[in-house]
Formats: structure tokens, sequence, C-alpha cells
């Protein structure tokens, strides 16, 4: 990229619309210069506000939860969506310590369990696929897997240009390489070199290349990508999980042993396999699991939706500018109201009634 292209670029995410980006990032960056203890708590006030303030994804979060642990009673699913929060947004501070934290910070969080199984998968020089799965500690793994192999993550662009500038440029440095997760072409051909590929597939992308199989007890819509890539490829697949420790411990990496007899050539029973390996992992630490998205929004025939449908963009952005509008005229009135010590006519607008 040219000077001229990149100061094009440069004042093309000046625009207004961006502002609140940048001063995101900025605060995201300035985090990184508090201790790792205060950041874990910074981030589970964060999930505390997120909690109170995002309904949608908090019942998207609650029907996931019930679902899955549907032995666990009602104030238990609440504690456990509540930490659910705390941990996904602990993740967002997680990010920028991984793009920008010091060295110095990070590496002593680092612990890593079963890494002769990568190197054994290494050995048979076909590539290795590590299994992931979508956990709120993946951003931050991905700067501590750094210190252990180099290996090219699979990636779903941002819908932020301006984060994904970002985001792609600070992944650039920490991983040999980045591969967008549609691109099986070129995963296939790193593969083929002997490479490590780091790879997600616990998405719902509909009945495309998908079939029904067990997840977490619940029959789910799981891609076939992860066995066609090892057939054609001939590559070992490594589960691979991470976990937040407590008591500010850090964080553990763990490779498990590659999958045996994968793939069999027989879509169910190796998508079977790869939901197995993810749920043993989210098992051990089911809270720092990115429930909150849609994971069972695809059902078998005959069954009901699980989630509300949800509206439009546009619609969204009307009530999200609606509601906000209507904020003045309700403290207005609510001022009026006390100025005058007039209960009645506070409670008339808002359409209720007194008794006389």
């Amino acid at each position: 990229m040219n000077k001229n292209t990149s100061a094009l670029q440069l004042r093309f995410f000046f625009n207004p619309v961006y502002w609140f980006t940048w001063l995101g990032i900025g605060f995201l960056h300035l985090s990184t210069f508090l201790s790792y203890a205060v950041m874990l708590r910074l981030g589970t006030v964060l999930g505390w506000l997120s909690y109170i303030l995002m309904p949608a994804r908090r019942r998207i979060t609650r029907t996931n939860i019930r679902l899955v642990f549907p032995q666990l009673e009602r104030k238990a699913v609440t504690q456990l969506v509540k930490q659910s929060f705390y941990s996904a947004s602990i993740a967002v501070f997680e990010s920028a310590w991984a793009w920008w934290g010091r060295e110095d910070k990070i590496k002593p969080l680092l612990r890593v369990e079963g890494v002769e199984n990568l190197e054994a998968a290494r050995q048979l020089g076909k590539g290795v696929m590590l299994l992931g799965g979508h956990y709120t500690t993946l951003e931050i793994s991905g700067r501590l897997l750094g210190y252990v192999a180099q290996v090219y993550p699979t990636y779903k662009r941002a819908h932020n240009d301006l984060f994904e500038q970002f985001m792609a440029r600070e992944r650039r440095k920490i991983h040999k390489g980045l591969v967008r997760s549609t691109d099986m072409r070129s995963m296939i051909r790193l593969l083929k070199e002997n490479e490590i590929v780091w790879y997600a597939p616990d998405q719902d992308f509909g009945m495309h290349a998908s079939v029904f199989a067990p997840f977490m007890g619940v029959q789910t819509a799981t891609l076939t990508l992860t066995a066609r890539l090892a057939t054609r490829s001939g590559a070992a697949v490594v589960p691979y999980s991470s976990q937040r420790l407590p008591g500010n411990e850090g964080y553990v990496l763990r490779f498990d042993p590659m999958l045996q007899n994968f793939p069999c050539n027989d879509d169910v029973i190796d998508a079977t396999a790869v939901n197995a390996a993810i749920e043993k992992n989210v098992r051990l630490a089911p809270a720092q699991y990115l429930w909150g998205h849609r994971r069972f929004k695809t059902r078998p025939h005959g069954e009901p939706q699980l989630y509300q449908i949800r509206r439009g963009k546009f619609l969204r952005r009307y009530t999200y500018a609606h509601v906000l509008l209507s904020i003045p005229v309700f403290l207005y009135t609510a001022l009026t109201a006390l100025r005058n010590k007039q209960a009645r006519y506070f409670m008339e607008r808002l359409g209720l009634s007194l008794p006389e």
C-alpha cells in the first residue's frame, strides 16, 4: 500500500461515524496499563452493566444455559448467566491485552498442558488442525498461543471497518498469518505444507454443509468442514482450548490427544466427535463459553424455534432512537410535576391514573 492510499484510508477513518470506535479503542489501549487483577475487576463491572442493559443477549444466554443444563435450578441458572456476562466482558479487555499488552505482563500468565500432543501431531508431517471453540478467552489465548507455536488462525471479518483494521493488523503481528474462515482452499494448502491451522467450527450457519449432531445433549447444526479439511489434507486434528484460571493466576492452554479414526466418512459420526471434543472443554469452565450467540438457532424438522425472531436492523435503530428521544420528554414532565407538586399530572402523562 503506497503512502497516498494510506493517507486516503486514514482520512476515511476520521469520518464522524468512527469517532466512537476511536474512543473505544483508546479506552481499551489505556486498560493495558492496569494490573491484571484490576483489569479483571473492570471487566466484571462491565459485565454487570451489560447484564442489566442487554436484555436480548440476556434472554439468549439464559435460553442456551437452560437448554444444556436442564438439571440446574432457577437460581443456579441466573448465577451462571451472570458469570457468562462477566467472562464475556472481561474478554473485551483481554483483547486489548492480547494486542497491546507488554510481554513481561502477559507471558508469566501462561500455563500449558498437553503440548506433547501437539508435537506428536506435527511429527506426522501432514499439518495440524487445532480444533478450537468460541471460548471467551479466545483472543488472549491467541497471544499466549504465539509463545507455544506459530499458527494460522481462521477469522471472520468484523462489521466495523476501523475495528477490522486494528484487529487484523495486531493478529498478524502475533501469528504467522491469517486465513478467512470461508477460504477452504488456503486452509488445505497450508495443512499440506505441514502448517498449523486454528479453526473453531462451533457456530450455527444453517443446514448448508451441516448435519445434526449432539452437542451438550442437544441436537445441533454442525459444520462438516472439519472432516472435509482432514480428508482433503490428511491433517491431524488436535482439540485445543483455553481457560481463565481462578485467583488471578492467568490462563491454561490445553492440547488434547488428536482425534482417532477421524474422519470416518460418516458426516454424523464425524460431527459428533467434533462436538464431543469441544463439549469436554466447555464443561471444564461452563461460564467461559460464549453462550450469548444463537448456537441452537437451526432446529430439526418439527421442533419449535428457541429464540425470539430478530427484528430488522432499521426497526431496531428506530426503537433505540425513539427511546433516546423520549428521555428528555420524560425528564421534563417529571420535573414539571415535581415543581408544581402535581403527581396526578405526571401519572396521567404516563397513561396511568391515581385512585380518587
